[in-house]
């Protein structure tokens, strides 16, 4: 027999996971965000093809405006990436003690760790391509 506040706990930690697995969702669509706008056109340029990053330009238009506001997007994106990690990793946190609902949140919490490592990844790749490769190339050939 479970106590009303035994319920209010289970239906508190269940929010709590739905947020954190809402977050880092949004810190995945942001960072892939981070790669469209700039790592992905600079990539091609820099292997020769500009004719693709023509036609992708001419097929999504809002690229320009992404890679015009780069800083800004790189700065969102991280951030929500730390919000994400510290969800993830944060004091205090813990599973419902029931059985099924323990075993859920366990499961939800390994995949959430995978998608905000990923993410990670993918923002530090899109940071390299947009901001680090075109000075390292120059420095190198200087």
């Amino acid at each position: 027999m479970t106590t009303r506040s035994d319920d209010s706990l289970d239906k508190t930690s269940d929010n709590t996971a739905k947020k954190e697995t809402g977050l880092t969702w949004l810190a995945l669509f942001t960072t892939t965000g981070t790669l469209v706008c700039c790592a992905i056109p600079i990539t091609l340029v820099t292997f020769g093809m500009g004719a693709t990053v023509a036609s992708m330009v001419s097929n999504f238009p809002f690229l320009v405006a992404l890679s015009q506001h780069k800083a800004l997007v790189f700065g969102i994106s991280g951030l929500m990436l730390a919000l994400a990690a510290y969800m993830m990793y944060r004091p205090g946190r813990s599973c419902p003690v029931d059985p099924k609902l323990g075993a859920l949140c366990n499961k939800t919490q390994v995949w959430n760790r995978r998608v905000v490592w990923f993410s990670v990844v993918l923002w530090i790749i899109g940071f390299f391509a947009a901001f680090l490769a075109l000075p390292l190339q120059i420095w190198f050939e200087g």
